[in-house]
């Protein structure tokens, strides 16, 4: 059977949840869910495909996954591997900030990467107010209040574009 490594940062679980819903669309694989912030050292090599999928707090990705990467560069460059991005910026599919050319997250990764992936998504995630700390639930509702978002501390909301990632999960399975 194919193997799949599936690589994943996430704050509140958003991107490990599009992460399993384009794995699951990958029949004939098996798949294996790694966290990237217990900085994993592993052999890319043993996998027919490789997904990272990574989300923004407060305009960065983490640094877990800028150290995997620059560990695993050259496995990186020879493998079957995508990259998709979760933030909320996304949410303005309008502005295009859902396309690797729009989204300026994306934009400052492929400068500060040591890898350039062949296959990029950007989705939106989702706002988890009554999960956060006080703290971020004041800051993430001041950026949302400037950006135009909801500001509902209450609230929960989904802005994943789940048909964007169905089609996304195609191409990755095609690559």
């Amino acid at each position: 059977m194919k193997k799949i490594l599936c690589l994943y940062s996430t704050r509140e679980g958003q991107t490990k949840k599009i992460v399993e819903h384009i794995v699951a669309q990958l029949d004939g694989y098996e798949s294996e869910f790694v966290d990237l912030h217990l900085h994993p050292k592993l052999n890319l090599a043993l996998y027919d495909k490789v997904l990272i999928g990574a989300s923004i707090r407060y305009g960065r990705l983490h640094q877990s996954l800028y150290q995997f990467i620059d560990h695993h560069a050259r496995q990186l460059d020879e493998a079957n591997a995508a990259f998709i991005c979760v933030n909320l910026t996304a949410r303005k599919e309008e502005q295009k900030k859902d396309t690797p050319e729009g989204s300026v997250y994306i934009q400052t990764f492929l400068r500060q990467s040591a890898w350039q992936p062949k296959l990029i998504g950007v989705f939106a995630g989702a706002l988890r107010y009554p999960r956060y700390r006080f703290f971020d639930r004041m800051m993430i509702r001041l950026i949302m209040k400037m950006t135009g978002g909801e500001t509902d501390t209450s609230k929960e909301v989904e802005y994943t574009n789940w048909h964007k990632v169905d089609l996304f999960a195609q191409k990755f399975k095609d690559m």
